[in-house]
């Protein structure tokens, strides 16, 4: 699978690279519309996410030229405008989907999942499966269970727990979930992680024994249970 992130802030689109890299993606950067094009039509992206706002010529004019190249692309809109003309002007462009800034990076990658399989594009990889005790996480499907009852989460939701489940009995402090699943200038506020550890508890430790374990002034600990 191959992305495109044309972006003009270093920062964002360095998280943009990592989180699409963490899927397993081969990414390519660009920071101006026209270096934009020519990153398309040499990697021949499945999908591209790109800021309206850049320098040369914005995101709107990269798309359109992309589309005069008669590359039927998906495309994603990165904008920190959220005004309804502005988002009907990036979908009238050809965009597929349009997120306003700041974003939660674990949004991102959701969408860019959703578009590409709309498009019929799947990607080629071997079945993933993370299990501690009796919580198994399908990062392929995104499919989550707990004593072989299924389990609904939020796309933020899965992707702290998988975070949590990748590292059992390590502890994590909040703001290593914070910096790999939250919005790359959330600006520290460590709350939300706390707020999101309830969500999941709430969900997976309904009617079971408690797997998400507060260290006291660090973080939190998944182990599988009476471990």
């Amino acid at each position: 699978m191959r992305v495109l992130v044309v972006e003009d802030e270093d920062t964002l689109a360095q998280m943009l690279t990592m989180a699409f890299e963490y899927e397993g993606w081969a990414v390519r950067t660009a920071a101006d519309g026209p270096a934009g094009v020519r990153a398309a039509r040499e990697f021949k992206p499945d999908v591209v996410v790109l800021d309206v706002m850049l320098p040369g010529f914005d995101g709107l004019e990269v798309l359109a030229r992309l589309r005069a190249d008669a590359l039927e692309v998906p495309a994603l809109y990165l904008s920190a405008r959220d005004a309804v003309e502005d988002r009907i002007a990036g979908l009238d462009a050809g965009a597929q989907d349009y997120v306003t800034k700041p974003f939660s990076l674990a949004e991102v990658v959701t969408r860019v999942r959703g578009m590409l399989r709309r498009a019929g594009i799947a990607a080629e990889t071997a079945e993933n499966r993370l299990v501690v005790g009796d919580l198994v996480l399908d990062e392929n499907t995104r499919e989550v269970s707990r004593a072989g009852a299924d389990l609904t989460l939020t796309a933020t939701e899965f992707e702290v727990l998988r975070f949590l489940m990748q590292n059992p009995r390590h502890v994590l402090t909040k703001g290593q979930i914070l910096d790999r699943v939250w919005r790359y200038d959330f600006g520290g506020q460590t709350n939300v992680v706390e707020l999101y550890i309830s969500y999941l508890r709430r969900k997976i430790e309904a009617g079971h024994p408690p797997m998400i374990h507060t260290v006291r002034g660090v973080g939190y600990v998944l182990k599988p249970p009476n471990d």
